[in-house]
């Protein structure tokens, strides 16, 4: 792999993961649009390059929600230990609740259908209908409760909807932000959440996969680049929830759906 290529990348790792417009779909699209895939090395150095970029954007979330989860640490250890009740304790648990069944599922899923999901018609689909349900959620849905008062149906039903972000094109943020707006969760406080949601599963991705990891300067300057970037989407989408809707991501989507449908037809 080439140091722009893992550059390119990175960058869009960064955008992507954190906006509710998929990464996975963008990381697979790419090459096949600029005919990367068609290169046997840069397949080879891809193979497990993909988790390797979560992993920068994993970084993104941990150090700017640093003390947010040294808070979610230490109040979920004083509430088995101290028997302590705390809004962070309840929301460390919360999240490791959330985390098992979405987890299993979706690595499941993922492990016997992910070379037909990564097909460039579906992925296609996935972001237009993604897209819609999103844009139609988000408009009719209200914002009553905010990430201090979630509950525990609301947190467990969002992660249990991580299982369908196997399906490139959909999206853990796009599909945990579109449940948590169902059940009523205002929109900045279901993007915290979901950044939270997202942390243990990556990391145990990113386990899971060290061993096809080709440590190399492509390979870190991907990383870096997922990573600087990461901080500063979570930043703005945090910012921009305030006031804002997820509308343009949902016109995004689509319009880059049928940018990939139209390729495929000119490439028939």
């Amino acid at each position: 792999m080439e140091i722009y290529q893992s550059l390119i990348l990175g960058i869009i790792q960064g955008l992507t993961e954190l906006l509710p417009i998929s990464s996975s779909a963008h990381l697979n699209i790419i090459p096949w649009m600029f005919g990367w895939i068609n290169n046997p090395d840069f397949v080879t150095a891809f193979s497990g390059f993909d988790v390797a970029l979560h992993f920068g954007t994993l970084l993104a979330i941990g150090i700017y929600f640093f003390k947010d989860w040294l808070k979610l640490i230490k109040g979920g250890f004083n509430q088995v230990v101290k028997k302590e009740k705390t809004t962070e304790g309840r929301m460390f648990w919360y999240i490791v609740l959330a985390t098992i069944p979405g987890g299993i599922i979706g690595f499941i899923l993922d492990k016997f259908l992910e070379d037909e999901l990564t097909k460039p018609l579906i992925i296609a689909i996935a972001l237009i209908v993604m897209g819609i349900v999103l844009y139609i959620v988000d408009k009719r849905s209200k914002s009553v409760t905010d990430y201090e008062h979630m509950t525990l149906k609301q947190t467990f039903l969002i992660g249990l909807s991580q299982a369908l972000a196997f399906i490139p094109g959909v999206s853990r943020s796009g599909i945990t932000m579109t449940t948590g707006r169902i059940m009523g969760v205002k929109r900045e406080s279901a993007a915290k959440y979901s950044f939270m949601l997202s942390a243990p599963i990556v990391l145990a991705a990113t386990i899971f996969k060290i061993k096809d990891f080709v440590f190399s300067i492509p390979f870190f300057i991907g990383i870096i680049a997922s990573f600087i970037v990461g901080i500063f989407v979570i930043k703005f989408l945090l910012n921009y929830l305030k006031k804002g809707s997820f509308k343009w991501f949902a016109i995004y989507r689509v319009i880059f759906g049928l940018v990939i449908i139209a390729l495929i037809i000119i490439r028939l």
